[in-house]
């Protein structure tokens, strides 16, 4: 099923050629070489990027697996498209009405619908008792700040002060993501962007204001995009990252790196018996809980599990110097032999990424990561650095080439 690059050359006679020519000329093609597979991985990342944001369950989903699909394909790999679902819950249009002026927000997983008019009433602080012991939010729609206490507590505390609405202001200038309040409450809660609602919070007099609150459970489907060559059926190890970002951010780092440059570890390998070893897998709904994931490993066959040495997830690897890894401590050790500047951080079973799926089916895992950046879950993920996209594709492949018999 592979399908044809026009003139490009296949990579076995590209190395028979390099190998007959001068030293000099076959290390200049090498480099030539390795350059164009850098630029390959970075056009990967753009095109995803120029998705849009990849929210699952949205038709956006639809062409970006189709692009990983085509490029897989493009490398010699047959693919297959692994449907699952899940219920998320989904703001259907909340907002905030104030002096005529719409303010957009974002209905919090948990709370009630609801259409309000009523004083709203500034909060001082984080929303602690204490603090709405200091004003009176009786019939009102309370705004407080985000921080301190978690949201659910904020709504509860509004709630026993007598608030019949609330709305939560975000600690920085964009809007919340996939917030959600880790239970439900009896009001309706409003998420708003700290730059649209921090002048709210300094005002000293009740102004009446309209709250629509609009969100509501939906059932989603999501999409793994599964590559291998043709016939493997019980590969060794799995190669893998999620593709798909949170809502309002285009994920060039979170995590369109990491589908990248598991992309590139698959056409860096396609005509070697190792990529006969191996699956490649882009997850879908991993920002929601790790959806995608918990689904491959939940309809896979126990020998299937059985028979992996390892899986190795790539998240956020396209921004800042220092590669991370975590994962099971014999994985661990032969990373950092092959390369001992990248350092162990963070627990590799907390449910943080992929990894976590299949750590829980007792699959020794590797995950590779570069850290928190300032843009996590904006708007602004739109840039990543090729060469650090290529220095976790090459330690990457170092260590398939130190797990894989090459026979």
């Amino acid at each position: 099923m592979s399908i044809s690059t026009g003139c490009s050359l296949p990579s076995t006679r590209v190395s028979n050629i390099v190998a007959s020519l001068p030293k000099a000329e076959a290390q200049e093609s090498d480099r030539t070489n390795q350059t164009h597979q850098t630029n390959q991985i970075y056009a990967d990342v753009q095109a995803l990027v120029n998705f849009g944001p990849r929210v699952a369950g949205t038709p956006v989903m639809e062409k970006a697996s189709a692009y990983l699909v085509e490029r897989y394909r493009q490398a010699g790999y047959v693919t297959k498209i692994q449907t699952f679902t899940y219920e998320k819950f989904v703001d259907l249009g909340s907002n905030l009405v104030i002096n005529g002026t719409t303010i957009p927000g974002r209905a919090l997983d948990g709370t009630i619908k609801g259409n309000l008019n009523a004083p709203l009433v500034a909060v001082p602080n984080f929303g602690q008792t204490e603090d709405f012991a200091k004003v009176n939010v009786k019939g009102a729609i309370a705004i407080v700040r985000r921080g301190k206490i978690r949201f659910s507590q904020k709504a509860k505390n509004a709630i026993a002060a007598g608030a019949i609405g609330l709305v939560v202001v975000n600690n920085e200038p964009g809007n919340l993501t996939s917030a959600g309040l880790g239970e439900k409450v009896t009001i309706p809660v409003l998420g708003i962007s700290g730059d649209r609602g921090n002048p709210l919070l300094e005002q000293k007099t009740p102004v009446n204001v309209t709250l629509n609150v609009n969100g509501q459970q939906q059932v989603v489907t999501g999409r793994n995009v599964i590559a291998h060559l043709p016939g493997v059926t019980q590969p060794k190890l799995i190669l893998g990252g999620h593709y798909d970002s949170v809502e309002g951010s285009p994920g060039a780092n979170d995590n369109a790196s990491g589908t990248a440059v598991v992309l590139g570890m698959a056409r860096n390998l396609a005509n070697t018996k190792l990529a006969r070893q191996i699956w490649f897998i882009a997850f879908d709904g991993e920002e929601d809980g790790l959806h995608g994931s918990e689904a491959f490993v939940d309809t896979a066959k126990p020998e299937f599990l059985a028979g992996l040495k390892a899986m190795l997830n790539f998240d956020m690897v396209g921004v800042n110097q220092q590669l991370f890894i975590s994962g099971t401590s014999a994985l661990t050790a032969i990373a950092q032999t092959i390369d001992p500047d990248i350092k162990t951080a963070g627990s590799y079973n907390n449910g943080g990424s992929d990894h976590a799926s299949f750590a829980s089916k007792k699959v020794p895992v590797l995950f590779f990561h570069r850290g928190d950046e300032p843009n996590y879950h904006s708007p602004n993920d739109k840039n990543v650095d090729a060469k650090l996209l290529d220095e976790t594709m090459s330690n990457g492949l170092s260590i398939v080439k130190q797990l894989l018999p090459s026979e």
